[in-house]
């Protein structure tokens, strides 16, 4: 019940590695880097002051729609539990910061993006094999993360 949440501004520092689990849970993990800046009024210019990275973990739909727009280099907005994870590794301690997140999405303060909605009903599809084949083969389903080509963004169909 009393949970840490929080909310990170970062950009993306690792691919999505996207997986199902042996239960058939859709699971995606990256890594996140937020660094502070400081203005030095020395130099006069920003500077990076330090920089904290958080393992993100994402489930089920949140992690289909991850694995399909986040890559990286991208600012994003994470908000999700926080949990501080000990090991021992080799003789030595690791402290490591991990997010489960409920929430995902590009930084719009630092650039544009542009939203396709996912609705149920085709992604039941999708998954009961129904149709010509992938996801691909639907109408405005959501295409691979740097899928952009021929100056058409993700998710929209070559008809106007």
């Amino acid at each position: 019940m009393n949970e840490t949440y929080l909310t990170v501004v970062g950009n993306v520092a690792t691919r999505v590695e996207y997986r199902t689990t042996a239960s058939g849970v859709p699971v995606a993990r990256f890594r996140l880097a937020s660094s502070v800046r400081r203005f030095d009024s020395q130099e006069r210019s920003w500077s990076d002051v330090g920089t904290s990275f958080y393992t993100v973990w994402a489930r089920r739909s949140l992690a289909e729609n991850v694995a399909s727009s986040v890559t990286v280099g991208e600012p994003v907005i994470v908000t999700g539990q926080f949990r501080l994870r000990e090991s021992d590794r080799d003789g030595r301690h690791y402290v490591s910061a991990e997010l489960s997140a409920y929430s995902v999405g590009h930084d719009l303060s630092r650039g544009t993006s542009a939203f396709v909605r996912v609705s149920p009903a085709r992604r039941v599809l999708v998954e009961s094999g129904h149709g010509d084949g992938g996801p691909e083969a639907l109408p405005g389903a959501p295409e691979p993360a740097g899928a952009v080509a021929e100056g058409k963004l993700p998710g929209q169909s070559a008809e106007p």
